[in-house]
């Protein structure tokens, strides 16, 4: 890759990270749980999809962790679990540049139908990687890192797990929709 276009890569991914903050902080509705901890329904991991599907998954997953890890830093409700959302988010993205770059080389074809079912095949892959690994991580992380009671860690997990689920659906549908809308202009732009 060319000094040029990994800046490029490096500015979108900051551009990325920062839509990640601001849906994420903006744009949520806080569930209160108990011991005064919280789940919530938002859009961060919308741009972390579309950020992977753009940029690949290195890039999109680090414009994913970075942007949300410092909307955990910023919140003292979620600051305790922003190592747990680096690496998670991380995660995704390298799980959807894997299926989406790395297998199917959806940047290489210019079949739309191709590009959507593997984009869509990625995203949910990732998602439903997430809707196991954040309940079960965060069980473990409240047990083991945050000395928080068993029986509390499994309420947080169940309630955490139905909230994933919802804000998987939300992510795969509403990145998937902005991809599809934003990927031909930037690739007629040579901004991919």
């Amino acid at each position: 890759m060319n000094k040029n276009k990994k800046l490029l890569k490096i500015v979108q991914a900051g551009i990325l990270a920062a839509l990640c903050f601001i849906t994420f902080t903006f744009l949520q509705i806080k569930i209160p749980v108990p011991g005064g901890d919280a789940t919530s329904i938002h859009f961060g991991n919308v741009f972390l999809v579309l950020a992977a599907l753009l940029l690949g998954g290195w890039y999109g997953g680090l414009a994913g962790a970075i942007g949300m890890t410092i909307a955990d830093i910023m919140d003292p409700v979620y600051i305790l679990v922003a190592p747990k959302t680096f690496i998670l988010k991380l995660c995704i993205g390298l799980i959807i540049g894997a299926i989406a770059h790395k297998y199917a080389k959806i940047n290489e074809s210019h079949d739309k139908k191709y590009i959507l079912k593997w984009s869509l095949i990625a995203s949910i892959v990732a998602m439903a990687f997430n809707v196991v690994a954040d309940p079960v991580v965060g069980y473990f992380y409240k047990i083991y890192l945050l000395g928080q009671p068993a029986d509390v860690a499994t309420i947080l997990a169940k309630l955490s797990a139905g909230v994933t689920f919802f804000n998987a659906i939300t992510t795969i549908i509403i990145a998937n929709i902005i991809h599809t809308a934003l990927r031909p202009i930037l690739k007629n732009s040579n901004l991919l």
